[in-house]
């Protein structure tokens, strides 16, 4: 089979003035008790349609700030976690946060220096913890979890190891269960993604990806069983989605990939950012791809597959340039993509945009 791949390289604009691809504009922004940590994917978001809410989790060092916004973006509440401290002088950072939605519920979850923490939607109790087993790791070596994402009543946690620890969780109560330690990377997770496999069997639902740049890509189940190696390339890749048997992968010299899920072929490759991507994001039911780096740009792209190829195809929709902020985090607000979110280092406010 004939592989499509293209080069590209994101203008500072928005695109082309097609009257079918939306534009965006700034709305009032989320005020923050302090800015978010220099980290990869440091924004985490959940939409309450029923209550017309959006909350939003951002890490800030040791403490984790959870926030409920009005559409208008009004803050309705606000609370902070902090991670659980264990053996050890120095206060324990937190590495992520974020919301699994599993088919049954809706938990919240933490990773830290010390473990694992998942608390109820709204962070008000904490239900299951899990402290990191540091007695593989050298004295020099940094003892960490990062990466999170749920696939079917699994919730799958990456570590500094290169592990990943599958969780099965109940459908309610704080019986949280390790069922299994996924063992293909050879360094650091950096993220993991999922999407529904819609009842179709061997159908890989879940990426994993690493400091190395490589990608796993696995069928969840009772055993999670690994489908295809995608090997890097000597770049570490640093936030990766999932959509439609595609995996698009960020990496530190600011390209995007995509690749074949189930077969590891490249189909595109985007030179996206003059820098590192802090984070990807997907709007599922339309096919937006959401990219944010240190360069202070974030870029909106169009994923559709060729009926005729099958090769996927990437249309650039908008740019957008947050001055002088080394952005952290950016995330799809809804599952349509009009509206996103972005994070700063050193800026005390979630800065969002909706389409016009």
């Amino acid at each position: 089979m004939r592989t499509c791949v293209v080069s590209m390289v994101a203008a500072d604009s928005e695109g082309r003035k097609d009257p079918g691809v939306r534009m965006f504009r700034r709305e009032r922004s989320v005020p923050l008790r302090g800015s978010a940590a220099a980290l990869c994917n440091n924004l985490s978001v959940l939409q309450v349609p029923a209550r017309n809410l959006t909350h939003f989790g951002v890490v800030h060092g040791p403490s984790a700030q959870l926030l409920s916004a009005a559409p208008e973006g009004v803050p309705l509440a606000q609370r902070q976690l902090h991670a659980k401290e264990g053996a050890g002088v120095s206060p324990a950072l937190i590495t992520q946060v974020h919301w699994c939605v599993l088919p049954f519920r809706v938990l919240l979850v933490l990773t830290s220096h010390r473990g694992i923490q998942v608390y109820e939607s709204d962070g008000s109790v904490m239900v299951y913890w899990h402290a990191l087993d540091s007695g593989d790791a050298s004295p020099v070596q940094a003892v960490f979890a990062r990466g999170i994402a749920c696939s079917g009543h699994f919730i799958c946690v990456g570590t500094w190891s290169g592990r990943v620890l599958v969780f099965d969780i109940p459908a309610k109560g704080p019986n949280i269960v390790l069922s299994e330690e996924l063992a293909a990377h050879p360094t650091s997770i950096t993220d993991i993604a999922s999407e529904p496999a819609q009842g179709q069997d061997c159908v890989a639902d879940m990426v994993t990806a690493d400091d190395s740049g490589l990608l796993c890509v696995w069928q969840s189940g009772p055993e999670f069983k690994l489908s295809t190696r995608i090997p890097g390339f000597g770049v570490p890749c640093t936030s990766v989605q999932l959509w439609q048997g595609t995996v698009a992968a960020g990496y530190g010299n600011g390209q995007v990939r995509l690749y074949e899920a189930s077969t590891g072929i490249l189909h595109v490759q985007i030179n996206a950012h003059a820098r590192a991507i802090c984070a990807l994001d997907l709007a599922p039911e339309v096919g937006k791809l959401l990219s944010a780096a240190e360069d202070t740009f974030v870029h909106l792209w169009r994923l559709s597959r060729d009926p005729e190829s099958g090769h996927i195809e990437v249309e650039h929709c908008h740019g957008e340039c947050v001055p002088d902020t080394q952005v952290c985090g950016a995330r799809f607000c809804d599952p349509s993509g009009h509206s996103f979110a972005v994070t700063g280092y050193d800026l005390a406010e979630i800065l969002r945009f909706s389409s016009v």
